[in-house]
């Protein structure tokens, strides 16, 4: 249990002491967020590669307090390494979507080599049988690793939105992968805890630092990794609903905005204002107030996650319900003084 701790520690504290040195360097080779069109809520210049922080938390955490000689912790800095850097070049220089998605595959299928692996899945009508998928487990993997790592890149809008939604998932998955006893998953979750922890008092509005693609690439990178190794891997008749609740927010995010820009026939990859945190902010709602409502369904689907887990099918059911009873209210008291004025 100490292990764990003084790992969160330690994440919290590089994370805290790193950052302003980072806010520094992105100001010395120009990494910085001009707001050019009306999709910026932001109005100032704001450095963007905070994200380097979050990963030499990371780094030198797991260097700490993992076993390095571990072939997965291996792998996963590797992989990790190399998306990193894709975000930095992104960030600093900029790089087309097709060579960003081609390094993201070789950065999934890194982890895929050193055993971070969708194997089988549980079938639902006899919990014991486990159906093997074979040949498709690699495919299916890399799918799951590239697509969550954007989803929370295509998430991050606002000041500490995808840190926050980031830390509300591996709080989760910090959770579920206690109670299914992977001591290693568990490890990572809380180092990631602690490092959006210590970034958080900075990116949080008014944001002094943005994590930039480097960030939101390498968190959503680290948080595929550990669904597969925390939860997808046990075997139980949940196993897959668990990932995809608790990354909820950002899947259902992407995944109407994938359907919108095809509706629309324009590009999957092109940046638009139709996301949810664009939608409540067009509403009335200010920016803290969207990302305060935002980190409440986050943190109820976590919820519904640990109720599931436990078999309170019928409380999971109430929590969802709760959860969309949240997000109504909200919209409909700013829609009807909109009406009112």
């Amino acid at each position: 249990m100490f292990k764990y701790i003084f790992a969160f520690i330690t994440a919290v504290v590089v994370s805290v002491v790193l950052t302003p040195l980072i806010i520094a360097l992105a100001h010395k080779i120009g990494a910085i967020d001009v707001p050019k069109d009306d999709r910026r809520v932001h109005t100032v210049p704001i450095p963007r590669i905070g994200g380097l922080s979050l990963f030499f938390a990371f780094l030198i955490s797991v260097s700490i307090f993992s076993d390095l000689e571990s072939q997965k912790i291996f792998g996963l800095i590797l992989g990790s390494l190399i998306i990193v850097i894709t975000g930095l070049v992104d960030d600093v220089k900029g790089i087309n979507a097709k060579s960003k998605l081609a390094m993201q595959i070789i950065a999934a299928s890194v982890l895929y080599y050193y055993g971070f692996r969708v194997e089988f899945f549980t079938n639902l009508l006899n919990v014991g049988d486990i159906i093997s998928i074979g040949m498709l487990s690699f495919p299916i993997t890399i799918f799951w690793i590239v697509g969550i790592t954007n989803t929370i890149n295509l998430i991050d809008g606002l000041d500490g939105l995808a840190v926050g939604i980031s830390t509300i998932a591996a709080l989760t998955l910090a959770y579920v992968s206690f109670y299914f006893g992977r001591s290693e998953a568990l490890l990572l979750s809380v180092i990631i805890i602690g490092a959006n922890m210590g970034f958080l008092p900075y990116n949080f509005n008014p944001a002094k630092i943005f994590m930039g693609d480097t960030g939101s690439l390498f968190l959503g990178f680290l948080l595929a990794a550990i669904s597969i190794e925390g939860a997808i891997k046990s075997a139980t008749a949940i196993a897959v609903l668990i990932p995809i609740m608790t990354l909820g927010l950002p899947i259902f995010d992407t995944t109407f905005a994938i359907i919108r820009r095809w509706i629309n026939k324009r590009p999957l990859m092109e940046a638009d204002k139709g996301h949810l945190h664009h939608r409540l902010m067009s509403m009335g709602i200010d920016h803290r107030k969207t990302v305060l409502i935002l980190y409440l369904i986050g943190t109820l689907l976590g919820i519904s996650v640990i109720l599931l887990i436990n078999n309170l099918v019928v409380n999971t059911v109430i929590t969802m319900g709760i959860t969309g009873f949240l997000v109504y209210i909200p919209i409909l008291v700013t829609t009807r003084r909109k009406n009112d004025e």
